[in-house]
C-alpha cells in the first residue's frame, strides 16, 4: 500500500479588528507576518502595498460598514490573498475624490496596488479580498 503524505498548499492567518484601535493593530499584525514570510526583506514594496490595504479595508470596515474587520491572510507560495469581511453588504468601488477630500481615494489606492480585487457578498455582509505577488 503506497501512502502518500498530503501536500501543503496554502496556509494563512485570520483575526477580528474591532472598530476601536483596529487598523493601526491590523497594519502591525500584518506586517509581523509579512516578516515571517520573508517579504518586508525580498519584496518590500509590495509588503508595503499589503500593509497600505490591511489599512485601507480595515478603515472601510470601521468607517463605511461601522463594524469590526475580520482580516485573513492567505499564502498559497504564489499569491497572498488580503479579505477582509464587515457587516455591510454595499460592495466599495473606486470612485475620484475631489482634490481637497480627505478621504474617498482607499479603493482605487487598492486598485492601484493590487495584482487585483473583488468582493463577495453574503447573508451577513461581503468580502474584499485583494491578491498580491511578491
Amino acid at each position: 500500500m503506497d501512502e502518500q503524505q498530503p501536500v501543503l498548499r496554502a496556509f494563512g492567518w485570520a483575526r477580528v479588528f474591532p472598530v476601536s484601535g483596529g487598523v493601526r493593530n491590523g497594519r502591525a499584525w500584518a506586517r509581523q507576518h509579512l516578516d515571517a514570510l520573508g517579504w518586508t526583506e525580498h519584496a518590500p514594496e509590495s509588503a508595503d502595498a499589503v500593509v497600505l490595504t490591511v489599512s485601507e479595508l480595515i478603515t472601510n470596515a470601521h468607517q463605511h460598514a461601522a463594524s469590526d474587520a475580520d482580516l485573513v491572510l492567505t499564502w498559497d507560495g504564489s499569491f497572498l490573498y488580503v479579505s477582509v469581511h464587515d457587516a455591510s453588504p454595499e460592495a466599495p468601488r473606486p470612485r475620484e475624490a475631489d482634490p481637497e477630500a480627505t478621504s474617498g481615494r482607499g479603493m482605487a489606492l487598492i486598485d492601484a496596488l493590487a495584482d487585483d480585487w473583488q468582493t463577495r457578498t453574503n447573508p451577513s455582509g461581503k468580502t474584499v479580498t485583494a491578491r498580491f505577488h511578491p
